[in-house]
């Protein structure tokens, strides 16, 4: 509202004549401005409610165990467990084959699968017999005990010398040093033959190399099937 004021002296003053000065009110002069100040405080307020939520969304955060961050996480892909469960026995052996059971590598240890081995020629000799089990090492894990996890470390070239005159009743020679084989393949060997009546009556098994070198006698412990690394130091000399 404006409110005219004349000078003293009747005059019209600056204004010029017929030009009375004008007094704003501060409500109107606000108004005419469009207030800055107040647009200026609801802007200062709205970055105060943001910045609170942002406070209260990080300690809500970290109250749940998840630490905020703003570079992608690679967790890796899911981990895998190797069973070690070995494929169900067959119900019977065939004609001309026994169940027979055989040690294959699994992770860090060995353990046992029941095959159908052929017997030779329908019958089998305690060393003919000896024979076919390590081959049964040498072929390898068949597809289900693959899944399973199984494999074998018996080399492929090893196989049973005929025995030399003068050696003692039982004992198995090797065409390779025993102290030479991977510890996984001799602790496999040893287990293998020594779960057999036929090669080993009293689960024990001796073992050497060509010629009139050292014997051994093995037995499949605990030791060696968890840990088949002590086959270095595994077995007694036989005298």
């Amino acid at each position: 509202m404006k409110a005219a004021v004349r000078p003293p002296g009747g005059g019209t003053g600056r204004a010029g004549a017929g030009r009375p000065y004008t007094v704003t009110g501060r409500r109107n002069r606000g108004r005419a401005l469009g207030n800055p100040g107040a647009g200026l405080g609801r802007s200062r307020a709205g970055r105060r409610w943001a910045v609170a939520l942002l406070l209260v969304g990080t300690a809500l955060l970290s109250g749940c165990g998840i630490r905020s961050t703003s570079v992608p996480v690679d967790a890796g892909p899911a981990p895998s467990r190797v069973a070690c469960a070995p494929p169900k026995a067959p119900s019977a052996p065939s004609a001309g084959t026994v169940l027979q059971q055989v040690y294959l590598v699994c992770s860090t240890q060995i353990a046992a699968v029941t095959r159908a081995v052929a017997l030779p020629d329908g019958r089998a000799g305690r060393d003919t017999f000896a024979q076919e089990l390590i081959a049964q090492l040498q072929i390898g894990p068949a597809a289900e005990e693959t899944k399973a996890g199984f494999s074998t470390e018996v080399p492929g070239s090893l196989y049973l010398l005929p025995p030399p005159p003068g050696s003692p009743k039982g004992a198995l020679r090797l065409n390779e040093p025993v102290d030479e084989l991977p510890s996984f393949a001799l602790a496999q060997i040893v287990c293998t033959l020594t779960a057999d009546k036929t090669t080993a009556p009293d689960h024990s098994v001796v073992l050497g190399s060509a010629g009139s070198g050292a014997l051994r006698r093995y037995t499949c412990t605990d030791d060696l099937r968890t840990r088949p690394e002590a086959a270095d130091t595994a077995g007694s000399v036989v005298r």
